[in-house]
């Protein structure tokens, strides 16, 4: 419930609409609770005394309360749909925002999954509980109230049937609702077992077909599907009982008031409309009670929703900007000093021990076998993780130092994976620099060697790239993420095995741009391919999480055995390297 009472915040810049709308919803329970009382007025008053002068006055006042009722629901529903809706918006905006600023360690911990039913079902569970809420939490209560307190001044004597029935329906709702949040939590627990899998399928769905795992995907999606459905079941049928139980108990209380009723009106204790009017007071309570547990039990759904919101938005993201932070410009110097870094704080370190200097403008290789750390080391420089131990430096002074916004709009980052949008390639382009002009997007596109086939497709680079880039080959799409980084004209480029899906002949042109257009940028060249890095001015040669060789590719050669040994698998006849 604390995390429901902290969300308050996104209800206040809405405070009008959510007080507007429960007061209209009095309107329209008052003109409820008044029917029954002119309906028995017109039986017992105008029907058994054959006034019908005072039969269609009532009926006339009947309608007026009817037509204000009316008013009262529609301003109630208007009021507070627009409420609970710009309140999930805002919640859903903060998520996205919160999401955005975390670190890749965050995301780790919380799973992409999990983050993507906060987003959706979690905020929608919270909005329909607060439309439930400006609804029915004043018609509930007001009903159930104003309900009793009209039969106890009008109909006392079959008041004794509301001291039985009442009892009996609260503590079944309170029962049934306690109940619904534990069940319905772990219905969202199942939500995002079936997000993930759905998430991780569509993202390697061509890793599946080409295996022809098709059937074994579906068999793990059918595993996690009929678990939602099963935990759906059972807290659909538990719930469930409430209704007809509830049902149930008014029925009895029905007849109970029939069967009292009968009697007294035989003896002229009571009239014959006074029992029609408790009739429907007595469904008035049923349906107040009914109205009240409807919120109770949305409100005991989204306390979990809530719980799981308000932890994603108090996570703190690991990286942050210190009090006062440098906005230098940064020219490109980058040391690290005895850096040790682990994904996991459990788990052993991927990088130990790590100390190297990169001086302004110049290339730095690094190499090593599969798991070596050589990604590792370029993910800490943008600060895409925090390291463990030691300090990364650039330009002298400690990275953390600097202002994060700063230090990354000094760096052109080109991942592993090259992730397009659903955008232009234009936009694709651009969104390394947003101002950049069409001679710098050109230029880019060129250096990457990527304008000789952005020039054949239709529009050329307002041709648009389809959600995962599907329309487009491997290497198209990792030479578009270098122009990506390119644009930028940063102070450090890095480039993280971006060629592994370039023929030869392109990588050579690639490399010849770079080192013609991007003299004055420090290069960061990641790569499990000699001819990818062996121009650099340095070469750092990893094996397992350790610097083991650094020095020129000649200097390399003669010195360390781990990058002979890399360069003599990749000999070919004629004593040339693979490119």
């Amino acid at each position: 419930m604390q995390a429901v009472l902290s969300l308050k915040k996104y209800i206040k810049p809405y405070m009008a609409f959510a007080i507007i709308a429960p007061l209209m919803m009095v309107l329209e329970v008052a003109m409820d609770l008044v029917q029954p009382t002119i309906m028995q007025h017109i039986i017992d008053n105008g029907i058994a005394e054959d006034d019908s002068s005072y039969v269609i006055k009532m009926f006339g006042v009947m309608i007026l309360c009817a037509v204000m009722g009316l008013i009262g629901g529609i301003g109630c529903s208007i009021y507070a749909s627009k409420t609970a809706i710009n309140f999930s918006a805002d919640i859903r905006q903060d998520l996205y925002e919160t999401i955005t600023y975390f670190s890749n360690r965050n995301k780790d911990h919380f799973t992409l999954g999990k983050l993507i039913t906060n987003m959706t079902s979690d905020v929608e569970m919270l909005q329909r509980a607060l439309t439930m809420l400006l609804k029915m939490f004043i018609r509930g209560p007001f009903t159930f109230i104003g309900a009793i307190v009209i039969v106890f001044l009008t109909a006392r004597e079959l008041f004794p049937v509301l001291l039985v029935v009442v009892p009996i329906l609260a503590v079944a709702i309170f029962f049934f609702t306690r109940l619904s949040g534990k069940l319905f939590l772990k219905v969202q627990e199942a939500v995002d077992g079936v997000n993930t899998r759905v998430q991780e399928n569509l993202a390697g769905i061509r890793v599946i077909k080409a295996y022809n795992r098709k059937r074994h995907q579906i068999d793990q999606f059918t595993t996690v599907n009929e678990t939602l459905m099963k935990r759906n079941i059972h807290a659909d049928q538990i719930i469930g009982i409430l209704m007809p139980l509830t049902a149930f108990v008014v029925n009895m209380g029905i007849i109970g008031a029939l069967w009292m009723g009968a009697f007294k009106v035989e003896n002229s204790t009571i009239e014959v409309g006074v029992i029609l009017a408790f009739i429907n007071y007595l469904m008035m309570v049923m349906g107040g009670l009914m109205g009240s547990s409807t919120v109770l039990m949305l409100i005991a759904r989204a306390v979990p929703s809530a719980n799981r919101i308000v932890a994603v938005l108090e996570q703190k993201s690991e990286i942050t900007n210190t009090e006062n932070p440098v906005a230098a410009p940064i020219k490109g110097e980058v040391e690290f000093d005895h850096v040790s870094f682990a994904y996991n704080k459990n788990n052993e370190p991927v990088l130990k021990n790590i100390s190297f200097k990169a001086n302004p403008g110049e290339t730095i290789g690094v190499i090593g076998m599969t798991g070596s750390g050589k990604s590792s080391i370029v993910n800490l420089i943008p600060r895409m993780y925090e390291a463990d131990q030691g300090v990364i430096k650039i330009d002298g002074r400690p990275i953390h130092d600097y202002d994060l916004q700063v230090l990354r709009e000094a760096i052109g980052f080109t991942p592993q994976k090259a992730t397009l949008f659903s955008r232009t390639i234009e936009e694709n382009v651009k969104y390394g620099n947003e101002d950049a002009a069409l001679e710098e997007l050109i230029e880019a596109l060129e250096s990457s060697c990527a304008l000789e086939f952005v020039e054949k497709l239709e529009n050329r680079e307002q041709y648009r790239v389809t959600q995962g880039a599907t329309n487009l080959s491997g290497g198209q799409k990792q030479r578009l993420a270098m122009a990506r980084a390119l644009i930028r004209k940063p102070a450090i480029l890095i480039l993280d095995d971006t060629t592994s899906a370039v023929d030869s002949i392109s990588e050579k042109r690639i490399q010849k741009a770079i080192e013609e257009n991007y003299k004055e940028s420090t290069k960061f060249i990641v790569s499990s391919k000699i001819s990818s890095i062996r121009h650099a001015d340095k070469i750092l040669v990893m094996d397992d999480g350790v610097i083991v060789g650094q020095g020129t590719h000649e200097e390399l050669l003669e010195t360390n055995k781990i990058y002979q040994e890399i360069v003599s698998t990749q000999l070919v006849r004629g004593g040339t390297l693979n490119a």
